[in-house]
């Protein structure tokens, strides 16, 4: 799967786009899982702020 994604943002308007990966830690137990989330460039630093802000 993610060599799909990988190859369709390397070609055209996919540049535009980067892979956000965040860690959230769960609270019941205390396990971490990770959230990717595809974001144009210009809002990269939104997204990882929406994703701070969901896990607290």
């Amino acid at each position: 799967m993610a060599k799909k994604v990988v190859a369709t943002l390397k070609t055209g308007k996919g540049k535009e786009y980067s892979k956000v990966i965040t860690m959230i830690k769960s609270p019941k137990t205390g396990a971490y899982s990770f959230k990717e989330i595809i974001a144009h460039n210009d809002h990269v630093k939104d997204a990882i702020a929406v994703a701070k802000a969901a896990n607290q």
